[in-house]
């Protein structure tokens, strides 16, 4: 039975590309998405298919041309209709004023309105337009020749191929000029996969953006998630030409293009300095880099008048934002040793001027992304500051590379107490795992008597603080040596505070081996690992006399646990600061469970979600685990309770969806066979 034209191959392409470009239009330019990537991708497949099985159907402006597959040798020129110039530089408040002065002066107004657009930090493109259909495109090249890039831009999604119609006429001609960049979030994707990939990561979003666009295969730029904001356009053949930049931009955006949404239109340039500072300030919340404001004369007849003065027009200026980054020399490396023990190495710098304040210091993150990055002690390096983030070196300027810089090794021993530094294969951090070190001590007592530990009521960050500085306090194990008259002596203290501490102190003893376990820190060991530890071994004696093969052997505890657990237990500082805390009379003992978890709970598996009404999480998890039941942390189909208190959320929603047991504290502590 022969296909109706609604029915037919082409009928059907025809419908197709119309979805998929109204799905771009609407994800790329008005950022309203409405259908889903998998439909999007199940569209594109069909339109495809179609045109494998009908070659006659396909067009150059079709949404599956984007992305060619023959390289070229090199770029052919593309003359621009009109040439892309660049704009005089204004780098403060004063020299606005001034080019102001300048157009008013010109001009004979009173007052001049402009338009600002943020200034994207990408690189600059033209696309000629011929009856609605994309054509061709280049880059800016000298400004009057550029390089010819059409099959690439092809691959930029936010680029229409043939520009829309209802709403403003499409016009005979139309040479629109924007700019191509990458966004921070992709950007991050992309050297996120090369690092996976071993490949090196790209510097910065521009650069990146850059190469993207003169890549001699279209495949290759298609995966550098590019991005388009049109602003300008060079020739214009239309019916009803805008009057203003303003009505030009948003004749664009009409035509299809993304424009960017923080344009603003002003009435003079005490608006245009009050744009500029918002922005300036504002810049690190946009999801791609700018590096300043352009302001041009909103009267496009208004720039004709004004001209331009050599290569640059009179009637626009770009105001530069204080630079982030700078070149500057990598004197030495240090290190801090974080609270939690994490080694982490900086950079110590010749002082550069950087985004309004002088660097001395950047973070370098790892040894692996000092490795990564090729980073050198007396190399000249680029130093990136953004806003109010940290300082941090981007890469070393190879070119520029003295013979004698040296490559950076991590210590072996920690530069604040000298102890054994743990350097575990699984993770890209160092740490020093001695219970002892100053610069630890403040975060480890903390912890040490927080609610999922020893639980000592009144020791929490300020009387931690204060006990470090008065020197009380130099290992956990001092905790249960102090005197009440020493903590009544601390300032915002008193007699009877300092009793309150006293007797939770003491009573904290009490707490059993599975709360030390969780408290003395251990990576990786929180309360449910301690509990299987405490219930496996039964006694500190027996933990410290273990190996790392029989900690793995213990259910629920794998190599990772097992290599940091034997690692803690091996140094003697460590073990020093046990021995003293059973000296004073901390209990490390606990009922031993039989190999196999015996109990109402025995080979169940459990998952916490909310806040329990009287239970921590961790009172909970010591309950469940010593009942021979298993705490989990995410809902599946092999989860058997959900014990729900307040503000439960997605686990809660995902045990209803699977049908899963829910209970409460009540019902958790009956099934335990235990009473409120």
């Amino acid at each position: 039975m022969p296909k109706t034209q609604e029915t037919s191959p082409a009928a059907r392409a025809a419908a197709l590309r119309e979805r998929i470009e109204e799905a771009n239009y609407r994800y790329h330019v008005l950022d309203e998405p409405t259908i889903s990537d998998a439909e999007y991708d199940r569209l594109l497949r069909e339109l495809i298919d179609l045109e494998v099985e009908y070659p006659e159907l396909v067009s150059p402006d079709s949404p599956t041309q984007r992305v060619g597959s023959v390289a070229v040798a090199g770029f052919p020129p593309y003359p621009h209709s009109r040439p892309m110039l660049s704009l005089a530089n204004a780098f403060d408040e004063e020299e606005l004023v001034a080019f102001d002065a300048r157009v008013r002066k010109l001009s004979g107004r009173e007052d001049v309105a402009y338009v600002c657009e943020l200034k994207i930090d990408g690189l600059a493109i033209s696309l000629r337009y011929e009856e609605g259909r994309f054509v061709a495109g280049g880059t800016r090249g000298d400004g009057s020749v550029g390089e010819e890039v059409t099959a690439n831009l092809r691959t930029i999604k936010g680029i229409p191929m043939r520009l829309r119609s209802g709403e403003a006429a499409v016009p005979r001609v139309a040479d629109v000029r924007g700019e191509a960049y990458i966004r921070k979030s992709d950007f991050a994707k992309i050297n996120a996969k090369r690092d996976a990939d071993g490949l090196p990561i790209f510097v910065n979003p521009r650069n990146a953006a850059s190469g993207g666009i003169r890549q001699l295969d279209p495949r290759m730029t298609a995966q550098r998630a590019l991005s388009f904001f049109a602003y300008a356009v060079g020739e214009l053949q239309t019916s009803a030409p805008p009057a203003t930049q303003f009505e030009l931009l948003r004749l664009l955006r009409a035509l299809g293009f993304p424009t960017n949404p923080h344009i603003e239109q002003v009435p003079a340039i005490g608006a245009v300095l009050a744009f500029v500072a918002r922005w300036e300030a504002a810049r690190d919340e946009l999801d791609y880099e700018i590096d300043g404001v352009v302001i041009k004369v909103d009267d496009l007849a208004l720039q004709e008048r004004l001209g331009y003065a050599g290569k640059d027009p009179r009637w626009a200026i770009a105001y530069k934002f204080r630079a982030q980054e700078a070149r500057t020399k990598l004197l030495d490396v240090g290190i801090n040793v974080s609270r939690s023990g994490k080694l982490n190495p900086y950079a110590i710098l010749e002082s550069v001027f950087i985004g309004g304040v002088t660097v001395e210091r950047a973070t370098l993150h790892n040894q692996d992304d000092i490795r990564r990055k090729d980073i050198r002690i007396g190399d000249t390096v680029v130093v990136h500051r953004a806003g109010d983030v940290i300082p941090y070196i981007v890469g070393p300027v190879l070119e520029l590379r003295p013979p004698g810089a040296r490559e950076y090794v991590l210590p072996e021993v920690c530069p604040v107490c000298g102890s054994a530094v743990e350097h575990p294969a699984d993770d890209v951090f160092s740490y020093c795992t001695n219970v002892s070190c100053p610069a630890q001590l403040r975060e480890r007592i903390r912890h040490f008597a927080s609610r999922g530990a020893m639980d000592i009521e009144g020791v929490g960050d300020a009387l931690a603080s204060l006990l470090v500085e008065h020197a009380l306090v130099r290992d956990i194990a001092d905790l249960y040596e102090l005197k009440a008259e020493q903590l009544a002596a601390l300032p915002r203290m008193g007699e009877k505070s300092a009793a309150n501490v006293m007797a939770n102190i003491e009573a904290s003893k009490r707490r059993g081996l599975a709360r030390l376990l969780a408290a003395l820190n251990i990576r990786y060991v929180g309360a449910q690992n301690a509990a299987l530890l405490a219930g496996a071994f039964g006694t500190m004696d027996a933990i410290e006399q273990a190996s790392e093969e029989e900690f793995a052997q213990v259910e629920g505890i794998g190599p990772q646990i097992a290599r940091s657990v034997a690692f803690f237990f091996a140094q003697p500082q460590n073990r020093a600061v046990i021995d003293r805390l059973h000296a004073d009379g901390v209990e490390m003992t606990a009922p031993k469970r039989a190999r196999a978890p015996v109990g109402v709970l025995a080979g169940k598996t459990l998952v916490l979600t909310g806040t329990l009404p009287t239970m921590t999480r961790e009172e909970a998890t010591e309950l469940i685990t010593a009942a021979g039941g298993k705490v989990s942390s995410s809902v599946s189909k092999k989860t058997d309770y959900v014990v729900a208190g307040a503000e439960a959320g997605s686990k809660l929603v995902k045990a209803q969806d699977l049908g899963i047991a829910i209970l409460d504290e009540a019902q958790l502590i009956e099934l335990l066979g235990r009473q409120l």
